[in-house]
């Protein structure tokens, strides 16, 4: 694509968790879209764009290892006169929560030693007011410029926050591992959360008290030689 960006990420660790999976924790087979997505975002987003992914490139060979990891039975509640909206309406609230308390230990299998390589395009969403006079090519040069420099908003990572993510631009990638030739079904996969308004919606809280459904898109990943074309959120399964 002529107005696209390529970039190459690796890391010791990574968790693309599947979300059939309640208790113990295990990896798709590749990085998912939506972290892809992730990522970009991590190096360069404003309000009015979107990140679309192309492609995903599997440039090292897939390998799986067993960890355990410390998490938490509870988390902080979005609603109610403790949640995180009463805290934002009122200023001030206690938010915390006792690690000690809920700390938990559960085994997870994630991948190890991974590489890959994200091809994506930005496209600005119809209502993007200044973004969509700024132009699709302002947009790329200046993610560009960012990520040669290292630069990002937060350090981007592989599906966890514990798994941190090295990247670097790229003009093409290299071929994937011998062992990954061939067509590959890969199941079904998270392509992304696809958020719509609806009247009976979830609430969420926001300047504009919007009412939105979050929906999970799924699609059948099929890699073929290492690479996976990544179809339109909105031909995605529910």
């Amino acid at each position: 694509m002529e107005f696209g960006i390529k970039l190459k990420v690796w890391g010791d660790f990574a968790a693309f968790n599947r979300p059939e999976m309640k208790v113990e924790r295990v990896s798709y087979d590749t990085i998912t879209p939506s972290a892809a997505r992730g990522i970009l975002e991590a190096i360069y987003w404003k309000p009015g764009m979107l990140w679309v992914i192309d492609r995903l490139h599997v440039l090292r060979p897939i390998r799986f290892a067993h960890v355990r990891r410390n998490e938490i039975s509870s988390r902080i509640p979005v609603h109610g006169s403790a949640g995180v909206a009463a805290a934002m309406r009122r200023e001030r609230g206690h938010l915390g929560i006792i690690v000690q308390k809920y700390r938990q230990q559960r085994s997870a299998m994630v991948l190890r030693d991974v590489c890959y390589g994200i091809g994506a395009h930005i496209e600005i969403l119809p209502d993007g007011g200044h973004e969509a006079a700024t132009g699709v090519g302002k947009h790329l040069a200046m993610f560009k410029r960012r990520a040669a420099r290292g630069q990002y908003f937060h350090h981007p990572y592989l599906g966890c926050r514990e798994f941190p993510a090295s990247f670097a631009l790229a003009e093409s990638f290299p071929a994937a591992p011998q062992e990954l030739a061939g067509s590959r079904d890969l199941g079904f996969m998270l392509h992304d959360i696809e958020f719509s308004e609806q009247p009976d919606g979830e609430i969420v809280e926001s300047s504009q008290g919007r009412r939105l459904t979050a929906t999970p898109r799924f699609f059948r990943a099929e890699m073929t030689d290492g690479v996976i074309q990544v179809p339109p959120l909105l031909d995605a399964r529910s």
